[in-house]
């Protein structure tokens, strides 16, 4: 199915957040990020990590470290950019959304699990920009249709510590991205 609307969309966000990841510059990757805790480096860590989590649910294969191990070695670029290529060929292929994803948040259906990591892909690429002053690069259009699934899917039940935090305040006003991370429990100062 890789030209189901979510591949599409994987495709979009796997694309805008490597060429912010590209952009970090070397003193950015110690600055905060919307993520409590997580510096860039962490950030971008905990994305290539997940990435690499989801093609081994997808393929079958053992992705060989844990999710919060280090996945970026010396070149956090081309690491992303290896983990971006594996996670798109493992979404690309016949039947992917066809079948169960096993993640933390459970047993899913595999359109379901494409979203969950959309998601992922997107919030964590707005998550850089904030943290980089690059939110010019950022995808309105896909984020703004993300936040319509995510409010018509409903993320309560996953407003859980590790997961969304309490639904934070954003101006109705607010960038489409702000107002993204605000629903999904990140405080972000304008």
């Amino acid at each position: 199915m890789p030209n189901h609307p979510v591949i599409a969309q994987i495709e979009r966000a796997a694309a805008t957040t490597g060429a912010l990841i590209a952009g970090i510059g070397a003193e950015q990757w110690k600055l905060p990020t919307p993520c409590a805790d997580w510096d860039v480096t962490a950030l971008v860590n905990h994305l290539v990590g997940g990435i690499h989590l989801y093609v081994g649910r997808l393929t079958g294969t053992d992705p060989g470290k844990a999710h919060e191990d280090d996945w970026l070695g010396d070149d956090p670029v081309a690491a992303y950019r290896s983990a971006a290529a594996a996670d798109l060929a493992a979404w690309r292929r016949p039947g992917a959304l066809d079948r169960s994803v096993t993640i933390p948040l459970g047993d899913l259906p595999g359109e379901f699990a494409a979203t969950v990591h959309l998601t992922e892909l997107a919030v964590h690429g707005a998550d850089i920009a904030v943290a980089t002053g690059r939110e010019n690069l950022l995808d309105a259009e896909l984020l703004e249709g993300l936040l319509a699934a995510i409010r018509q899917l409903g993320v309560d039940r996953y407003r859980v510590p590790g997961i969304f935090g309490p639904e934070a305040t954003a101006a109705a006003d607010a960038p489409v991205h702000l107002r993204l991370l605000a629903h999904l429990g990140r405080t972000v100062a304008v």
